[in-house]
């Protein structure tokens, strides 16, 4: 596996809804079993509103509103090789009912409490929480 030469920047959605966020179960490579917020890759050209948007949707099925920065975390996997610049947003719950629409990706999705989050999470989900963030 060849290491990356630059960090990839990823966006991950903290959206509330019932004063609990969405998580999902990843089933993808990089963090199998792990749980994360809806997200994914800033493609070229996006606005991180308009990347939590997408992502959401796809993942999710399910729409935002209210987008706004929250924080940052800086994430290198060791034995994946692979470092990681991850934009966390903050959104509130608009519209739809929350289902895995990429089973590909996701094996599991439901709401948790801050408090109450599910283990374990995905690495910049865990470096988020252990930093202190509370979104509420």
């Amino acid at each position: 596996m060849k290491t990356q030469e630059r960090p990839v920047v990823g966006v991950g959605v903290i959206i509330i809804r019932d004063n609990k966020v969405l998580l999902l179960k990843r089933s993808v490579y990089l963090g199998r079993g792990k749980w994360c917020f809806p997200g994914g890759h800033l493609e070229f050209g996006e606005s991180f509103e308009q990347a939590a948007k997408r992502e959401t949707l796809e993942e999710s099925g399910i729409t935002i509103k209210n987008v706004q920065f929250a924080t940052t975390t800086n994430d290198i996997y060791n034995n994946e090789e692979k470092h990681y610049i991850t934009i966390f947003l903050i959104s509130e719950y608009d519209h739809g009912e929350a289902r895995i629409m990429e089973p590909e990706k996701a094996s599991e999705m439901d709401w948790f409490e801050w408090k109450d989050l599910p283990s374990p999470l995905f690495l910049p989900v865990q470096t988020l929480v252990d930093s202190g963030f509370n979104p509420f």
